[in-house]
């Protein structure tokens, strides 16, 4: 008569074993989860940037149209390329989402509605006086001079607060203050929305912007030593800075 073996023994993890397995999973998240976070942030940074790209595209043939000048001063720059109620004009922007940023998240009572009211508005045009309604070919350095850019609201957080107002052409016409300027204390205003304090990316360092010659950028908000979106004045090899702002 055989003798039969003794059951297997089921060994369980020890102590230290599960431990060093909650601790891997702990650096394998603490790897991962930055990495997601900055190719979010890298999407939306894109998402921003052809946004500009495409308000680039719909003002180049608002001008083609219009002998070459940037928008009318009878109405809103935005009611010029997207009318809301009068299919028979022309629209030079296929849909409102173009103008709302992926790095503004509109609550109530903005919306993104083309129809609504209080749709959201994310970006501006550069607000020096008498930019809207010249002739493109009077700006001295397009390759640096500023069009359109994200029109931020005052804060320590990214928030926006533009409103466009397009229950009709004619409350559209009269939303034509949301703009972005360069101001004095190298900081860019925003109206509606006051002194930004920073960008809208890398850790509010950067900003994009929408130039005259139609290219855009990735910028930095502010330098001391060299090109930046708040610069209106030379701080030093940054030679391009009185025409940021000023055509």
């Amino acid at each position: 008569m055989t003798k039969s073996s003794p059951p297997p023994v089921e060994r369980a993890f020890t102590l230290i074993e599960l431990l060093v397995v909650i601790a891997t999973i702990g650096i394998l998240l603490g790897i991962a989860v930055p990495a997601l976070n900055s190719a979010y942030e890298r999407a939306k940074v894109t998402k921003d940037l052809s946004n500009l790209r495409q308000l680039g595209a719909g003002t180049q043939m608002y001008m083609n149209d219009n002998n070459g000048v940037l928008f009318s001063t009878t109405g809103s720059w935005m009611s010029q390329l997207y009318n809301a109620d009068n299919p028979a004009a022309s629209k030079y922007i296929s849909s409102w989402n173009v103008f709302i940023s992926p790095f503004d998240k509109p609550v109530s009572p903005r919306t993104v509605s083309s129809k609504s009211a209080t749709s959201a508005l994310s970006y501006g045009i550069n607000g020096t006086a008498g930019v809207v309604g010249i002739s493109a070919d009077r700006i001295s350095k397009p390759t640096t001079f500023i069009v359109f850019a994200p029109a931020q609201a005052f804060g320590t957080k990214v928030t926006f607060q533009g409103i466009a107002n397009t229950t009709s052409q004619a409350n559209l016409v009269a939303s034509s203050n949301v703009t972005v300027k360069g101001i004095g204390g190298g900081q860019a205003t925003s109206v509606p929305g006051g002194n930004a304090t920073g960008g809208t990316n890398n850790n509010r360092a950067k900003i994009n912007a929408l130039c005259a010659d139609w290219h855009v950028e990735n910028m930095l908000w502010s330098s001391g030593t060299g090109p930046a979106f708040t610069n209106i004045s030379d701080p030093g090899n940054d030679p391009d800075a009185p025409f940021r702002w000023s055509p």
